[in-house]
């Protein structure tokens, strides 16, 4: 079956009930990914996990700070949205002024923090620990504002591929309530609602080694956020640090990361301590109705 009319089928069995579809990737001598619903020589069942990788250890850090006292362990935020972070230090040997419980705190968006000081109970014998830290964007104190968003996009009218609780890939915790939306590559993607941009990812081309593809994480003032994933190489138009109103351009869409096709996938999460999971939504208006953002939105 060829590639286009492939992802076109793929995308019909997505939006049915229920519908079981094998997916086989294939990549020839050159090094293109070819996706099919038929297994040829070679191809391997492709498993879809709908994952998503945003690496923070750039911009969360455990910091060791070593005086004459012994040691402090500082972390710093470095990102523009708060972080819940957890430490634990283990395997102590010769240290004094270890917590019994693991250290828990919600460093605010650009800052710092001392979470622990130690030092050795002999001052001629080396200190030592192992230091375990955790981490997830967002405050998980905050609760979620009932919103509806409007359209996160520009022309259509467009069909959603896949809901909620998909069989196909919406069925982790962080993608449960995600909604794919099938549309051409070059489609105007805008912001859904208000917030401060806090990662974006603009340079992977084609699967590339992020499944999110290129994207935008926009924080909302409820702490939730919205992601808009697979977006075109290059395309996007905002930095982090920057506050966007509904409607603002936020990108193209496109076909990066584990995407059998070309869509838009928006999905609404928030930190349910030290974890961050999508959460229900409802859109202002039905998917294949034209964009109006004199509805719903902040």
């Amino acid at each position: 079956m060829p590639g286009r009319l492939f992802f076109l089928c793929c995308l019909l069995a997505l939006s049915a009930p229920a519908a079981a579809l094998t997916v086989y990737k294939y990549t020839d001598a050159n090094g293109v990914v070819t996706y099919s619903d038929q297994a040829a020589p070679g191809a391997k069942v492709f498993v879809f996990q709908d994952r998503m990788v945003e690496r923070l250890d750039n911009q969360v850090k455990l910091e060791t700070h070593k005086h004459a006292g012994g040691e402090t362990l500082s972390v710093r935020n470095d990102l523009y949205a708060p972080v819940e972070v957890e430490l634990r230090l283990e395997k102590l040997d010769n240290a004094v002024g270890a917590p019994d419980k693991p250290i828990h705190w919600v460093l605010p968006p650009r800052s710092s923090i001392r979470l622990a000081t130690l030092a050795p109970r002999d001052p001629s014998q080396p200190l030592r620990y192992t230091p375990k830290l955790r981490y997830a964007l967002g405050d998980p104190r905050l609760q979620p504002l009932a919103v509806r968003y409007p359209l996160p996009w520009r022309g259509g009218p467009f069909r959603k591929s896949q809901g909620a609780n998909g069989g196909y890939s919406h069925n982790t915790p962080k993608g449960r309530y995600a909604i794919d939306i099938a549309m051409p590559e070059g489609t105007p993607i805008v912001a859904a609602r208000a917030g401060m941009v806090v990662k974006v990812e603009n340079d992977q081309s084609g699967r590339g080694k992020n499944p999110s593809g290129n994207f935008v994480r926009i924080l909302h003032d409820d702490g939730t956020m919205g992601v808009y994933l697979h977006l075109m190489q290059g395309s996007v138009k905002v930095r982090e640090g920057q506050r966007v109103l509904p409607g603002s351009a936020l990108a193209l869409s496109g076909n990066t990361g584990n995407s059998t096709g070309p869509h838009l996938h928006f999905v609404v999460q928030r930190n349910v301590g030290l974890a961050l999971e999508s959460i229900p939504f409802d859109f202002a208006q039905p998917v294949n109705a034209l964009p109006n953002f004199a509805v719903g939105g902040e």
